[in-house]
């Protein structure tokens, strides 16, 4: 009885899958569908991301009793993202986007628990072992965009990305402007206020997992991976050659290039300007209102810049990324220390900066990869993507005590005109 009943289901999910293939309308419907979980998921995810940004490096300057070192709980949940990515990369290739994608934020979930527990007891090694953790939440937050690229044709893949970043907007810019609340809510449990955001965090992680696990069906990697086979055999037998899928390692290089750019320039001077306003006299709910504008401007310029994307092409968004890193990088250098507005500033187009680039190298990396290795090929560039940030964050503190915030910043500027030779170089051919 139990295998007729198995057998049932399983005739009936091929019959679906079938009518799936030979309907263009029911690929519509499972792209929005997809679309929707997805987004759903972020806006939890974009809070749990906003607690490592805003406080983490707050956290380690209070523990060890210097900058030097600040930027230290960047790097290492950059880092734990970095391995994380190539995990939910290798998982989601294998079992699906669901799958990876729920088992990511409950880990990053878990991390941000052990941050809690780490900051009661004033323990800086279980402090730096949960933010390894923790990372694993960022890396399968920015993983997430991709899942909304699975069904969509060439060009709507920027739109797709785009409006998943959007989404991530209403947690991410929350997450910041919540500092003071999570803080007295975490004084009022006996926990140190600086670990409120994380209780937050551990919250928003673990039901974007939920969410993602109980939604995701049937899962968007699945379905576009079968389509492309079904479509590859019966262009076989017609005799057709096809190279919409065929995979292009010079866009993958490019795409991976500029994404890896735009990550240390906006990881290193993010990571720093908390510490610099400290500094300058500003309290704790100034810091958390510019993290706001800078992780608002990421994600909520989305939906224009998306379609930008899609409109202009990949190479003219992504030297737009490098001009406008250039401006945040020499506003943040030369404003002064006690300008809200100019740091405001500095910090918004930095994010601007930085979403350009995401975009428009994601956009890239999906167009030269077949679905057959799509996921496995977005986790390794993840990988990259998380190691220059962890890169980023970890010098960021290092230039800063040993030069100045004015250095850092300066200098990011200038690497990112990096861009503009990159996109020129890709100009040549496929190969």
């Amino acid at each position: 009885m139990l295998q007729k009943d198995s057998a049932k289901s399983l005739d009936f999910q091929t019959a679906s899958l079938q009518s799936c293939i030979r309907s263009p309308e029911k690929q519509k419907m499972l792209y929005k569908r997809t679309l929707f979980v997805v987004s759903i998921s972020q806006i939890f995810g974009g809070a749990g991301l906003a607690a490592g940004v805003t406080v983490g490096a707050l956290i380690a300057q209070q523990m060890l009793g210097t900058d030097a070192y600040a930027g230290v709980p960047t790097a290492l949940f950059t880092l734990g993202s970095a391995g994380a990515a190539l995990f939910v990369g290798r998982l989601s290739q294998r079992y699906g986007r669901r799958t990876g994608l729920s088992a990511g934020f409950m880990i990053g979930g878990l991390g941000a628990i052990g941050v809690i527990i780490a900051a009661i007891i004033n323990s800086i090694f279980l402090l730096f072992a949960s933010l390894l953790i923790y990372g694993a939440g960022t890396a399968t937050n920015l993983q997430a965009r991709y899942a909304g690229t699975d069904l969509a044709n060439r060009k709507q893949r920027a739109t797709a990305v785009s409006v998943t970043m959007v989404m991530t907007t209403f947690g991410a810019v929350a997450g910041p402007n919540l500092v003071n609340v999570t803080g007295d809510f975490a004084l009022s449990i006996g926990v140190p206020s600086l670990a409120g955001p994380f209780i937050l965090a551990a919250a928003a992680y673990i039901l974007a997992g939920v969410v993602l696990f109980i939604m995701l069906r049937p899962d968007p990697l699945v379905i576009a991976r079968t389509i492309e086979a079904t479509n590859q055999e019966f262009s076989d037998k017609d005799h057709l050659a096809t190279t919409e899928h065929s995979e292009n390692k010079k866009g993958i290089i490019v795409g991976a290039t500029i994404m890896v750019l735009t990550q240390i320039v906006m990881v290193a001077i993010m990571t720093m300007t908390p510490v610099h306003m400290r500094h300058h006299g500003h309290g704790l709910g100034a810091v958390g209102l510019v993290i706001g504008f800078h992780i608002g401007a990421m994600y909520l310029p989305s939906l224009v810049t998306g379609v930008l994307v899609d409109k202009l092409g990949r190479p003219a968004t992504a030297v737009a990324s490098g001009i406008t890193l250039l401006l945040a990088g020499l506003i943040a250098a030369f404003a002064p220390g006690d300008s809200m507005v100019l740091i405001v500033i500095a910090l918004s187009l930095l994010g601007l900066g930085w979403n350009l680039g995401l975009i428009s190298g994601t956009a890239l990396i999906v167009d030269s990869t077949e679905t057959a290795t799509r996921a496995k090929t977005q986790g390794t560039v993840d990988v990259l993507i998380a190691l220059s940030g962890a890169a980023g964050g970890a010098l960021s503190g290092m230039i800063v005590a040993g030069s100045s915030y004015l250095t850092l910043s300066f200098t990011g500027g200038i690497v990112s005109l990096l861009l503009i030779p990159v996109m020129i170089w890709s100009r040549g051919g496929k190969k």
